[in-house]
């Protein structure tokens, strides 16, 4: 080989020797022009520019700027998205009422029209090559691999365990005001304290935006006298017993649908009700490639770029940012997405160096 040929410099020999980590890699990408070829084989048997697990907002915008860049991209999704029983999502501009899943069909359309491909499967493993590249593990046994990978898995919202309210969620049940509490204004609003606090007691004095008759039911949570001096003067009633059940309600007459029944025998008629689930990240992915989590969140850390500790890989929308909207999802992943541009630019240039190098060396 070129590297071993006694007239290269020694900053020759050190290029050869870095290149050797990713040559599988590298030297690939240069004889396909600086892409993947997705056409050539199935999709186990590609080699990706990139792999991003999770079909919703954030990952089919990353997939569509990633494909747009000519760059060979497969989006895996296991078809579960966050919001699949919504039937409107609100506050995207241009689509503001437009249903979750006509937003992401419309989405998987401009990704194949740039060349981007779909698969409907999970991915149940993921682990690093030998190679420098990535291998995704799916739960048809297939296996996947990725010179890089995004993923945008989302998160699970977890509700307090009160018998009524999962029936409910999310058509009565609700967690977000902006996404919701325009539909509901003017009517009668409870609000169920759950062990999200914090974000509990914010939700019930948002929701008095929306609505003059609104009842915080604490439910348990500590409410700081300050606080509820606050949430008084701003009308909202608080009720300390705790919740027992939600319930349809009969008083028909009042216009309340549910009322909420507490341990002191008393009921809260309301015809919604809003609360904070705890948010459970999809972030198996993520920790079993090595990114760091932030110790004070709990959740994998990412830089303005959506990048992770681990060098390959990125992450963005629910899965890192529990609080982000779909449209903020999709900013998200369309970040990411350039910043994944650039680093993958950045190892084809420095393989085509090394390539070059090579071929310097091997000469006679």
């Amino acid at each position: 080989m070129g590297c071993s040929q006694p007239n290269l410099s020694r900053n020759q020999q050190r290029c050869l020797s870095i290149s050797i980590e990713f040559s599988i890699l590298s030297v690939e990408v240069i004889r396909m022009d600086a892409t993947t070829d997705p056409t050539n084989g199935s999709v186990s048997e590609v080699l990706w520019d990139t792999i991003i697990v999770g079909g919703g907002a954030a990952g089919l915008s990353a997939g569509v700027v990633l494909a747009r860049a000519q760059f060979a991209t497969l989006v895996v999704d296991g078809g579960a998205p966050r919001n699949e029983h919504v039937d409107h999502m609100h506050g995207y501009l241009t689509r503001d009422g437009m249903a979750p899943r006509e937003f992401v069909a419309t989405g998987q359309a401009e990704l194949t029209r740039y060349g981007g491909r779909l698969m409907r499967a999970s991915v149940t493993d993921a682990r690093h090559a030998s190679d420098g590249a990535f291998e995704l593990q799916l739960d048809d046994d297939r296996t996947l691999r990725a010179r890089s990978v995004l993923v945008a898995t989302g998160l699970t919202d977890e509700l307090p365990d009160i018998p009524g309210l999962s029936e409910r969620w999310p058509s009565g049940v609700y967690h977000c005001p902006h996404c919701h509490g325009y539909e509901v204004r003017g009517r009668t609003i409870a609000v169920i304290g759950s062990e999200m606090g914090a974000v509990s007691t914010h939700l019930a004095s948002l929701i008095r935006r929306y609505s003059s008759s609104v009842t915080f039911c604490v439910n348990g949570i500590e409410v700081g006298a300050a606080e509820r001096q606050r949430l008084t003067a701003y009308g909202v009633r608080l009720i300390d017993a705790l919740v027992t059940r939600v319930v349809t309600s009969a008083d028909t007459a009042s216009g309340n649908s549910m009322a909420i029944e507490l341990d002191n025998g008393e009921k809260v008629g309301c015809s919604a009700i809003f609360v904070a689930p705890r948010p459970v990240p999809h972030d198996t992915i993520l920790t079993t490639l090595g990114a760091a989590k932030d110790p004070v969140s709990g959740l994998v850390a990412v830089d303005s770029q959506g990048a992770t500790s681990c060098a390959g890989v990125w992450a963005a929308g629910n899965v890192v940012n529990p609080r982000a909207r779909v449209i903020a999802a999709a900013g998200a992943g369309s970040t990411a997405a350039i910043g994944m541009t650039s680093w993958l630019l950045d190892q084809e240039l420095s393989a085509a160096v090394a390539a070059e190098l090579l071929d310097v060396g091997g000469a006679s």
